[in-house]
């Protein structure tokens, strides 16, 4: 499985202390290096930076031949890299939270998941409990909507 991510996702699932779920449900994860800069950026949170620092094997850098530089007032470097490189692998997923990002993405016919799908993925195979990780979220400055929250978490009790 082909899976590339964007900045957000991995920024939230190390916040959340959940990062670990990425390897168990896609083995590798490629990132583009714009994605590792924002990572590395100093206002970034100091447990990324420490986490990025340490680079898991699992975590791949491959730049991509384009950055969709068409886009470079819509999107970020990260974004623009994101979707270049994941057009490029014809991923099976691109992991991005970006409403501008992820239309341009579902424009282009790739398959997007956010955060939020991952994390309900990860429960679905016993990984972690969503209400938990979901709580863990709403303590940082991820923008979600709640009704999409309690969606995931109906369903997930349900099944």
């Amino acid at each position: 499985m082909i899976v590339v991510a964007d900045t957000s996702p991995l920024r939230y699932l190390i916040l959340i202390e959940e990062i670990r779920i990425l390897p168990a449900l896609y083995g590798r994860v490629i990132v583009p290096p714009g994605v590792v800069a924002e990572l590395d950026q100093e206002q970034t949170p100091s447990v990324v930076r420490v986490w990025l620092s340490a680079r898991p094997e699992w975590l791949h850098v491959q730049a991509p031949k384009q950055s969709l530089q068409s886009l470079q007032n819509v999107l970020g470097t990260g974004e623009r890299e994101a979707i270049a490189l994941a057009a490029e692998l014809s991923a099976d997923a691109l992991l991005m939270d970006d409403r501008d990002g992820r239309r341009e993405a579902e424009r282009r016919g790739l398959p997007v998941l956010g955060t939020l799908r991952v994390l309900a993925d990860a429960a679905e195979q016993d990984l972690l409990t969503l209400r938990v990780a979901f709580d863990r979220l709403r303590e940082t400055n991820f923008r979600a909507d709640d009704q999409l929250m309690q969606r995931l978490l109906e369903k997930q009790s349900r099944g």
